[in-house]
């Protein structure tokens, strides 16, 4: 492996601390599902630096299916702010607190 894998865990906690502290602060929706992403993201690298770590496939074809459920996601999600932008004007997360359960 040329990247150690204690280097990849770094690398992956980083982007899914930024990626929580984007959901976590952030008002706008769009910026909400770009730090969901980011999490996902930091943990298909994980899966895929593990895999490599340990000549196991299983890793890879679980990020492949990752990726597949994530873009399955996003076009979830962005049909959904595009309507709720459509009907509220704004993306702003606190124009949407009747949608409570």
């Amino acid at each position: 492996m040329i990247v150690p894998f204690q280097h990849l865990l770094v690398l992956a906690s980083i982007l899914f601390f930024l990626g929580l502290m984007s959901v976590l602060v952030r008002r706008n929706l769009i910026m909400i599902l770009i730090g969901v992403e980011i999490m996902l993201n930091a943990a298909g690298l994980v899966l895929v630096g593990g895999s490599a770590l340990w000549h196991q496939l299983d890793g890879q074809v679980l990020v492949i299916f990752l990726m597949a459920l994530t873009s399955a996601e996003v076009s979830i999600s962005l049909a959904m702010v595009v309507y709720l932008n459509r009907r509220k004007q704004t993306v702003d997360v606190r124009a949407f607190d009747e949608l409570r359960g």
